[in-house]
């Protein structure tokens, strides 16, 4: 499991020209399912995202968690997290699950973060549109194989 995490001061998603959900300041997941994922992926992952002291405290420094500042968690299926890129110059998308287990994946998730934070989503599998003010940037990748070395 992969995740582009994206410090926001606001994020929004839009299906077929229409604001489907959005968010004020908080944090944008991008998330990626494998094919090598199991359940223990997404609590592992989720709470890593969820504790990132990413925000800054009264002094600057980045010492905050989404949930310090009460923020909120927007999370996006992202497949192409696990596009296969070495070869050629069309991307391979073998690693990424099938929907009918990333979607039971995705969902075990969202729900872990939304014991800690507010969560909207997108829709899995949808074509969708996302505008989001990145705060700062910060931009942080996680991979679930690598928190687990």
């Amino acid at each position: 499991m992969k995740a582009v995490i994206q410090r926001v001061n606001n994020a929004e998603v839009k299906i077929n020209s229409k604001i489907h959900s959005s968010i004020s300041k908080g944090l944008l997941i991008l998330l990626g399912i494998s094919v090598y994922d199991t359940d223990s992926e997404p609590i592992t992952l989720a709470l890593k995202c969820i504790n990132l002291r990413i925000f800054d405290d009264e002094n600057g420094k980045m010492n905050l968690s989404v949930t310090d500042i009460k923020g909120e968690v927007m999370v996006v299926s992202q497949f192409t997290l696990f596009a296969d890129a070495r070869r050629g110059r069309r991307p391979s998308y073998s690693l990424a699950a099938p929907p009918d287990k990333a979607v039971p994946l995705y969902e075990k998730f969202v729900n872990e973060i939304a014991k800690f934070a507010p969560v909207k989503t997108g829709v899995f599998g949808a074509d969708m549109k996302i505008c989001l003010e990145n705060d700062g940037p910060v931009t942080i990748i996680l991979d679930s194989f690598e928190l687990k070395q």
